[in-house]
């Protein structure tokens, strides 16, 4: 066993787990009875645990066992002592800090000082939710007729939950949260690569105080276990966190059943500089925009569109501070960039920069990297078209392309020339040109002077191929929830239109 496998082991120990990922469900963790499948240390290359798919019969049981659970939890608990729940819940979590974030930064390779703040946010996100808790109510509508025509917001029932291996934990709580503070139970598949800590999330939430069953995890495949939850007649509602090639066969899966779905999938988001733009703030800007989660995030700025007269200082900035960036082991405090998580997605990323090079980019990279790793340098492909494949498809690593623009009508129609519509962000000193540009490029979250400022209070979500339907804020609670009319006649005589009395 390597030091590392030894470190994850004693990390799930700690968090109560077993050696291996393994399945909650109805509150009780569950050996998988499928193919095997290894996580590997993207740092160390090191494997650190082997464990068996959950295939669909255990899925199957996992949304029987969310049904009962969240009678109970609708029907037993009254939604302040659900909100209370979610409380106890958030403080479980907060508790555990820093085993959580150094099991994610092992199994994820995202340095540890990331991982503290998302689970950071994780925390947040329950404590948000928890408030609204006991605040979800409808409304009373002046019908015409004289009826009392009033509104509930009612629980979908059972909701499938499908995350990403890029922020496990975060995308957990960023999900889990809204859905069980409506009334939901929740079946939820985090991505076999990385499920560690959603199992962890889970059993701490069990810990403090969560109905058993209410939340239940698969460790498992798509093909299998996702494909039997999509497909159980418990689910009501399928949301799915990830690619757009796989979020169309999840739509098609769910569609087939009749079941709605929220997806939030990819992006190719501008990051609109402008020339009188304050240079060294849009420089650190654009860095934090695509370096940072080794460029694995959906909202990175992946598209670095720059006025013809600052393009190459802005880009020489840019370049020039790369090699100060720390790359390093994901559990040193001073790593700013971990490696790619895993494999396939190291390779894709190396392909597409060759690709670029080939098709003639300058291609401008740090010095040196680690020796150990799926390291990526930082690095920035210019000289491309907004045509070329680098400048249209979703690379998920931290390689930026530069295009140059002459005015604010062009750097709109190139933010706008993919098929995605998820984010971006304007730097300039214009009010008015910060606000035209802000409105005209299509976008579900845009920045001005600023980059990946996220909250749970503020919607997330976007359109054409980053998805539809929306995460955070007020609006999840709405994807969470079902509205049902009711009508009262409240006359003497019934206002009946047609019928017979025999």
């Amino acid at each position: 066993m390597t030091d590392r496998a030894a470190m994850f082991q004693t990390l799930c120990e700690e968090l109560g787990l077993g050696q291996r990922p393994q399945s909650i469900v109805g509150g009780e963790l569950v050996d998988g009875v499928g193919a095997m499948i290894t996580l590997q240390d993207p740092f160390s290359l090191s494997t650190l645990a082997v464990y068996a798919d959950c295939a669909g019969a255990i899925a199957n049981r996992a949304c029987d066992c969310a049904e009962t659970a969240q009678r109970t939890w609708i029907g037993d608990f009254t939604p302040a002592a659900r909100g209370n729940v979610m409380q106890s819940v958030a403080s479980a979590i907060e508790a555990r800090t820093e085993t959580l974030a150094k099991l994610e930064a092992l199994v994820a390779g995202k340095p540890i000082r990331d991982c503290r703040i998302e689970v950071a946010k994780v925390v947040e996100m329950f404590r948000y939710y928890a408030g609204w808790a006991d605040k979800l109510h409808g409304e009373v509508i002046p019908v015409p007729s004289g009826h009392l025509n009033y509104t509930l917001r009612e629980a979908i029932g059972v909701v499938f939950q499908i995350t990403p291996w890029n922020a496990p934990i975060f995308t957990a709580g960023w999900q889990i949260a809204p859905a069980i503070a409506c009334g939901n139970g929740v079946v939820i598949k985090p991505s076999e690569l990385t499920p560690v800590t959603t199992i962890a999330l889970v059993r701490l939430a069990e810990e403090a105080g969560l109905p058993k069953g209410l939340v239940n995890v698969l460790a498992g495949l798509g093909p299998t276990a996702g494909a039997a939850a999509i497909a159980h007649k418990a689910v009501g509602k399928v949301v799915f966190v990830g690619s757009p090639a796989t979020g169309r066969r999840v739509a098609e899966a769910a569609g087939a059943a009749l079941k709605p779905v929220v997806l939030e999938l990819g992006g190719k988001s501008a990051n609109i500089v402008f020339d009188d733009a304050n240079l060294q703030h849009a420089a650190l800007g654009a860095q934090a925009a695509i370096f940072s989660s080794a460029g694995q995030s959906c909202v990175a700025g992946s598209r670095l569109l720059v006025h013809k007269d600052i393009h190459s200082r802005l880009v020489d900035m840019i370049a020039s501070g790369m090699n100060d960036i720390t790359l390093g082991d994901p559990l040193d405090d001073a790593t700013e960039i971990g490696p790619i998580s895993n494999a396939r997605q190291y390779e894709f990323v190396g392909a597409m920069i060759a690709d670029a090079r080939q098709g003639g980019a300058t291609v401008r990279t740090r010095s040196t990297r680690p020796q150990s790793g799926f390291f990526v340098p930082p690095t920035v492909l210019d000289g491309l078209s907004h045509q070329a494949k680098a400048a249209q498809t979703e690379i998920f690593g931290p390689v930026v392309t530069a295009i140059p623009f002459a005015n604010e009508a062009e750097a709109i129609e190139i933010a706008n020339s993919t098929e995605f519509g998820l984010a971006g962000a304007v730097w300039t000193s214009d009010v008015g040109r910060a606000h035209r540009v802000s409105q005209a490029v299509r976008a579900g979250t845009f920045w001005i002077n600023s980059y990946k400022a996220i909250h749970v209070s503020s919607p997330f979500g976007g359109s054409r191929e980053s998805g539809f339907g929306r995460s955070s804020g007020t609006d999840a609670l709405m994807e969470y929830t079902s509205p049902k009319s009711i009508w009262l006649d409240s006359g003497e005589i019934p206002k009946i239109a047609f019928g017979y009395v025999s």
